[in-house]
């Protein structure tokens, strides 16, 4: 594994060691909006591969594709759950009715969704995980 993502992986074990106490408790919105965030850049990355792995092997770039798919449909997930979260009284103020571009987590989520549409389909973006791809 190259040593930067060894190393955001790492960074991520022991955020969650550290950072998410045993027991229930909501997830904050500053913790959803870095999720996010952390999901967009590793969907670049993979978009990233997907684009230099295909034209040398199909089936190679055919998986990697499943996988940006997945992972946009997480940010669509966390996105969904950062407008879910409890609020404080600023926040829910300025997210009464909803996205709203000039909030971080939705001005991404807007300017990366503008990118996932030129890429797929609206039937991959809505398409069931059936399982591991054989090829």
């Amino acid at each position: 594994m190259p040593t930067d993502l060894a190393f955001a992986t790492e960074a991520l074990d022991f955020h969650r060691a550290i950072t998410v106490p045993d027991g229930p408790l909501a997830a904050t919105r500053p913790e959803l909006d870095a999720l996010h965030q952390h999901c967009l850049a590793l969907y670049a990355l993979l978009d990233a591969h997907t684009t230099r792995t295909t034209p040398l092997d199909r089936a190679g770039g055919e998986a990697l594709k499943a996988a940006r798919v997945r992972l946009w449909q997480a940010a669509e997930h966390l996105h969904a759950a950062w407008h879910r979260a409890p609020a404080t009284d600023a926040d829910r103020l300025s997210t009464a009715s909803g996205c709203r571009p000039r909030l971080p987590v939705c001005g991404r989520h807007l300017r990366m969704s503008v990118r996932v549409r030129r890429t797929h389909t609206p039937a991959e973006l809505r398409a069931p995980f059936t399982g591991p791809h054989h090829l």
